[in-house]
């Protein structure tokens, strides 16, 4: 049982909802900011209690925004945490958000986990999220719930927009430049790991790949009928 279970199953503040697969997921992506300053935002504030969660996990130099559209939420504002009221469907709000928050390492949409919502909330923060930082949404079952615009393989959920962000992530590789190429997602997610309900971004600087060899042949003049390597070659002499 890692430190944020221990909290949860512990506390007797305000009320936290969260599955238990979560805690390990946290854990793996979230525990090198600890003890740090890191700047969190969380989406979704509903009685307070995982603002109370991140400030004992992280400890006392972590700043904390929480954004929520209820504006009952501003009484959960103390030192070093602030709440920001809006919606988070609203591109404006959301654009006006990412100016008025100096830094962002790590930002955790738990909030109306509508398809609009969580793509919305992507599309314009994602960028603001600093080098090395974390993106987090969960609740993506939502994406296979009809009443949350959601459904198996539907088009426009955020699943099925996350799984287009894989291709890109391999934008490197494409062979139509002119239709599928290398953007700033491309360039600045390093990493993508889907689990249960969770898609976890990891950000860093990417360069273009390269493709290295090292040792010494053993079968002289081994040529394999696939090999990449070679394939790569051949299609860089006629294209460059």
């Amino acid at each position: 049982m890692n430190d944020l279970e221990k909290y949860f199953f512990a506390n007797n503040g305000r009320k936290v909802n969260k599955w238990r697969h979560y805690f390990e997921v946290y854990d793996r992506h979230l525990a090198r900011f600890r003890g740090t300053d890191v700047h969190i935002v969380e989406v979704g504030v509903y009685q307070g209690g995982s603002l109370q969660m991140w400030r004992d996990y992280f400890g006392p130099q972590a700043v904390i925004y929480g954004v929520d559209i209820n504006p009952l939420c501003k009484q959960f504002e103390e030192e070093n945490t602030h709440i920001i009221i809006g919606d988070q469907e609203d591109r404006d709000f959301l654009k006006g958000l990412s100016k008025s928050i100096p830094r962002i390492d790590v930002l955790i949409d738990d909030g109306g986990h509508s398809m609009k919502q969580q793509i919305h909330t992507f599309e314009e923060l994602f960028k603001y999220v600093s080098n090395n930082g974390v993106y987090l949404c969960e609740d993506t079952h939502t994406s296979y719930w009809k009443n949350w615009g959601g459904g198996y393989r539907r088009r426009g959920t955020f699943m099925e927009f996350s799984k287009g962000l894989i291709d890109q992530l391999n934008a490197w590789h494409s062979e139509i430049a002119d239709k599928f190429k290398v953007d700033d997602f491309t360039r600045t997610a390093r990493s993508m790991h889907f689990y249960d309900s969770m898609v976890i971004i990891e950000k860093g600087a990417v360069a273009k790949p390269e493709s290295l060899t090292t040792g010494n042949d053993c079968i002289d003049n081994y040529q394999p009928p696939n090999d990449i390597n070679s394939k790569l070659k051949r299609w860089v002499s006629k294209n460059i």
